[in-house]
């Protein structure tokens, strides 16, 4: 009897630390990101601001940043500076966030639009244009899938 109540007390433990691991996400002020993260921005939008931040949070791995910029470009990074998304309906994503494969590709079979959004994948890239297309392309940089 003794086992089974270990046991039980045991996996509601777990239960706990598992529920309470999950991404928690908050507002942080631009004076309080990483070094890492502010100096990104400035080296890659030079001359535009950091209007909100916003860290996502686990206590087992890398925190989270995501950034909007007053041009209306938003981003997704580490705390170590490195970019996961990159994303600007506006006047679309700079093009060193583009592999340049990738790139190769968009400019000869859709050479009047732009990249809106590139995010970075586990298994990839997905890239939206801005004629709505969303592609996908595997780490190889080989396309996989269109979505209309």
């Amino acid at each position: 009897m003794k086992l089974v109540r270990k046991t039980a007390l045991a996996i509601a433990c777990t239960l706990i630390l598992v529920a309470s691991g999950h991404a928690k996400s908050a507002y942080v002020s631009v004076d309080r990101l990483p070094e890492m993260v502010k100096t990104f921005v400035a080296q890659q939008f030079p001359n535009q601001q950091i209007i909100f931040a916003e860290k996502e949070g686990h206590f087992y791995k890398k925190a989270k940043y995501e950034l909007g910029l007053d041009s209306g470009a938003k981003l997704e990074l580490d705390e170590d500076g490195n970019w996961e998304k990159v994303e600007n309906k506006v006047d679309g994503v700079p093009a060193i966030f583009v592999p340049k494969k990738i790139a190769d590709y968009i400019k000869s079979k859709y050479a009047t639009v732009a990249v809106t959004k590139v995010d970075k994948e586990g298994d990839g890239y997905e890239v939206e244009l801005s004629n709505r297309k969303e592609l996908k392309f595997n780490k190889r940089f080989k396309l996989v899938k269109v979505d209309n």
